[in-house]
């Protein structure tokens, strides 16, 4: 993550990417981590540092035992699926039917075209996440992460209507947080230019695309499959500045600096990594957390890490972070000129 870290400041503030003829430097370009958003009541804090089944704690030790016996953890990835998909269909998400839409669709040709054949991935993405044997390398982990994401938004705000409703409040309180942030220490930048790291299937870079429409963004992920959905399901909407998607690791974008004015990170660090304050989080049910434990092999380095210190060491200023709903907290920074 501190290395995601550093490079999306390198692309928000780093000299030498512009025309020399323009003579402008990018001062003070925002960077947001583990966005989220925030509901209609204020969020509980919790008491402890880091919930009990996370880092070296005996708890914790069980957990890590009972996921490394196989056949044990075979059953509890098929069991998180199946309480996924369910709690999804009874809040009217209809999963299937969106997962079958896209795997019948022409996706397959966008993501010939959208794959840099010759990119590397890193080891630690090869490995299974999110109940998935191939991790995000997937058609099924691509068809199914926007009806994913809406599960996100109702289990955050679980009072909304509709999915409709929970997603605007998420993603609306989501991008207000980082309109304040911008005003209060960037208000003199204009944000032209929008880097979304981590983007997944494109549905937190079209939120950032339509609240600034003027600003060209650039959705990048490391899985061809999520940028190929992402990138059909664009070609179908008419827009001002239609979004780029680029295919690359976070930690070594290829892209060059001090090209970015806004760059974010949506739940690419999980959630509260570090102390995480969320009430909800630090007391959920063991049989919870140990499903969810099953399929997330890197929850515990989530957890343990010190996001706004680590922000701070990398070098950036006015490091904020605010827990915007039950769940989520978004943090924000700046890059100094």
């Amino acid at each position: 993550m501190a290395a995601i870290l550093a490079r999306a400041g390198a692309t928000a503030a780093a000299s030498g990417s512009l025309p020399k003829s323009t003579g402008r430097r990018r001062r003070n370009a925002v960077i947001v981590a583990a966005a989220t958003g925030t509901g209609q009541a204020m969020p509980q804090e919790g008491a402890l540092e880091r919930p009990a089944w996370s880092g070296e704690t005996p708890l914790s030790r069980l957990v890590g035992a009972l996921i490394a016996f196989k056949p044990l953890y075979s059953l509890m990835k098929l069991a998180s699926r199946e309480v996924i998909i369910r709690t999804a269909e009874k809040w009217n998400i209809p999963w299937r039917e969106m997962t079958k839409k896209v795997l019948e669709s022409d996706v397959y040709e966008v993501f010939e075209r959208i794959r840099d054949p010759k990119l590397v991935y890193p080891d630690y993405y090869l490995s299974p996440f999110h109940a998935y044997d191939e991790g995000n390398l997937s058609w099924l982990a691509a068809a199914e992460a926007e009806p994913a994401t809406m599960s996100i938004a109702k289990r955050a705000i679980p009072e909304a209507t509709s999915i409709e409703e929970a997603s605007q409040i998420v993603r609306g309180s989501w991008l207000n947080t980082i309109e304040e942030h911008h005003q209060k220490y960037s208000g003199n930048c204009e944000i032209n230019d929008i880097l979304d790291i981590g983007c997944s299937v494109g549905v937190s870079t079209r939120y950032l695309a339509e609240k600034f429409p003027s600003a060209q963004a650039v959705g990048l992920d490391l899985s061809p499959y999520f940028l190929a959905v992402a990138a059909q399901k664009e070609e179908k909407l008419s827009r001002q500045n239609p979004i780029r998607w680029v295919h690359a690791n976070g930690e070594a974008t290829g892209l060059p600096s001090d090209s970015f004015d806004l760059v974010s990170l949506a739940y690419v660090c999980h959630e509260c990594p570090a102390r995480p304050k969320s009430k909800v989080l630090q007391e959920l049910s063991p049989v919870l957390f140990t499903l969810m434990k099953s399929t997330e092999p890197f929850l515990d380095e989530y957890y343990m890490l010190d996001l706004e210190e680590t922000m701070r060491q990398v070098g950036f200023a006015n490091v904020c972070s605010i827990l915007t709903d039950p769940r989520h907290r978004t943090v924000t920074a700046t890059v100094p000129y």
